[in-house]
């Protein structure tokens, strides 16, 4: 996203020059969304919680069946960084994305983060440590299941 010009707010189009409509259209034609953010401070970026403004549009963008138009689709998360936060950030997003209408799938999120203090980043790793891979091999295997079946058979409408 940070390559994008996000304008502030929680419009679903902000006007010339907001690039979310584009990102937006590929949200909605997607079946699954990965959102991953760095841990800042022990928290989400602040170009995470912009998109998750962002997002909170589509509260009020409902289908036929009078479901938010994000229900349906399956959201998960990553979290990279070098000090604490990890579970609090996906906490956070997960609330956030289930509140927007995302079904979030068992064990959804993945994450790393180095010892506290530390000064590893992730990209620099030799290879992805074994309970990583297996987290994110998970999350995988989960949200693709949940997408299938909300794809066969969606939450009920009002």
């Amino acid at each position: 996203m940070v390559d994008y010009d996000l304008a502030p707010g929680v419009e679903a189009d902000a006007g010339p020059g907001d690039e979310w409509p584009t990102i937006r259209a590929d949200i909605l034609a997607a079946d699954i969304l990965v959102v991953s953010t760095p841990t800042w401070l022990g928290h989400m970026s602040s170009v995470t919680q912009r998109v998750l403004e962002r997002l909170d549009a589509e509260l009020s963008n409902t289908d036929d069946a009078g479901r938010p138009v994000l229900t349906g689709k399956v959201a998960t998360v990553a979290v990279v960084g070098n000090e604490d936060g990890a579970q609090k950030i996906c906490a956070d997003l997960f609330q956030a994305l289930n509140d927007i209408g995302f079904g979030i799938p068992a064990q959804g999120c993945t994450y790393w983060n180095d010892q506290a203090m530390g000064s590893t980043d992730y990209r620099d790793l030799d290879e992805t440590p074994c309970a990583v891979a297996a987290a994110t091999s998970t999350l995988a295997r989960n949200a693709a299941h949940l997408a299938r079946l909300l794809a066969e058979q969606n939450y009920p409408g009002e």
